[in-house]
């Protein structure tokens, strides 16, 4: 029975975000009274939408390939393997007690959401991998399901709480009233730390009068300023600065200023799938709690990624990655994974600097240092969770989430403390 429960969830899992969350979304539309036509019309927006997002940010990775091909050739020699988030996931999904999880992690937040301790609905399932994974390495590291199982819970939690100190300024500044992004590593760990680095700014004379904005650089170019065109020269700027052919420089402009239009387009959608289930879900929860109760829908860190500034950033971001790679202490990686992951990283960024591009860049090089350093310090303990899960490999292998995931840092920490 067991087996068959877990089968069924990784079935349901490797079905992607993109098949789940219309799901998820039409049976929260009908929980919350919403006429069924109007449910199902709600999570096949939600569903579009997101796949279309998936598309958009596959289409950015795919057009910026020869640009990380041409850092891979650059970053040879390490010994330790930089996997992607996609095959960690997939590995803490293995774990004897993850048919639990979800279940468990739903009830949970329902009761807190019915008692008015959160005002956050996680919708989110894909990314309960977020628990699973530190979860997942508490097992490995400390010998005992029960404690990794644990772990996972109280991660989940403190995302909710997390994601409502967020919610009012997502909702605000990205337009999307009425969601908040309850992605553990960006709403729990980026959001705080990009929050007190600009609140250094603040302090620092000369620095806290630089204000360079997306609107501002729009405003004083013209048609030059359109976020599409903007994408164009960031293309050419990457082509260049590794060596392109004029055909692949072509071919990346064009792809980054496909990318700077259609991830807003895709975003829009979203929230027009979303926006009628807010709204009934606040009215049930009204009628229920009272007057006062309200109702944030949480959701993947991808629907951050609409502003210009995120693209924009990203693509900046990517070669100080790579320089970032070469001033950690005793490097033992190279970052090729984490330069897929780079665009995930925006959004607090960008939100917490209020769309200022210097802050952002400021921010998301501090962040990514320390993503870098934590990832290759905690290796030891990377490769042993991954010594637990259905998937092996030959090298000692780390992961974005050895940096920026909390509950992997924290029981990394512990562990390296007591052991």
């Amino acid at each position: 029975m067991l087996d068959a429960c877990l089968s069924f969830f990784e079935g349901f899992i490797n079905l992607g975000a993109a098949v789940m969350l219309p799901v998820v979304i039409a049976i929260l539309g009908i929980f919350f009274r919403m006429k069924i036509g109007q449910a199902i019309k709600s999570g096949l927006l939600v569903g579009i939408g997101f796949q279309g997002l998936c598309l958009a940010v596959n289409l950015l990775t795919t057009t910026i390939q020869p640009v990380m091909d041409y850092y891979e050739e650059i970053g040879s020699g390490y010994d330790v393997l930089e996997i992607g988030f996609a095959a960690l996931g997939g590995a803490a999904w293995t774990v004897p007690f993850a048919v639990f999880a979800i279940p468990a992690i739903v009830i949970i937040n329902l009761i807190l959401v019915r008692t008015k301790l959160t005002k956050v609905l996680n919708v989110d399932i894909w990314n309960y991998m977020h628990f699973l994974v530190p979860g997942a390495l508490a097992y490995a590291l400390f010998g005992s399901a029960l404690i990794g199982f644990l772990v996972t819970l109280a991660c989940a939690v403190v995302a909710l709480f997390f994601a409502q100190w967020e919610a009012p300024e997502w909702g605000e500044f990205y337009g999307l009233d009425g969601t908040t992004c309850t992605t553990l590593s960006f709403c729990a760990w980026v959001y705080p730390i990009s929050k007190l680095i600009n609140k250094i700014i603040d302090k620092i004379p000369g620095l806290n009068k630089v204000d360079l904005s997306m609107d501002k650089i729009g405003s004083k170019l013209g048609v030059l300023g359109d976020p599409a065109v903007i994408g164009l020269f960031v293309g050419a700027f990457l082509s260049l600065l590794t060596r392109q052919s004029i055909g692949s420089l072509c071919t990346i402009s064009m792809g980054v200023a496909a990318v700077m239009v259609l991830i807003p387009r895709m975003v829009s959608i979203m929230m027009e799938g979303l926006t009628p289930l807010g709204s009934k879900a606040n009215e049930y929860m009204q009628s229920k709690l009272g007057d006062d109760a309200e109702i944030y829908i949480g959701m993947d860190i991808a629907l951050g990624l609409g502003d210009p500034c995120c693209i924009t950033c990203t693509a900046i971001m990517i070669p100080v990655t790579v320089l970032l790679a070469f001033i950690v202490p005793d490097m033992r990686f190279f970052p090729l994974g984490i330069l897929a992951e780079v665009c995930y990283l925006a959004p607090m960024c960008v939100l917490t600097s209020k769309g200022n591009v210097f802050r952002t860049l400021v921010t998301m090089t501090i962040i990514m240092f320390g993503t870098l350093f934590f990832a290759n310090m905690f290796a030891t303990e990377a490769t042993q969770m991954m010594s637990v899960t259905g998937v092996s490999f030959d090298s000692m292998v780390t992961a974005s989430h050895f940096g920026w995931n909390p509950g992997n840092l924290i029981v990394s920490l512990i562990h390296k403390l007591i052991a």
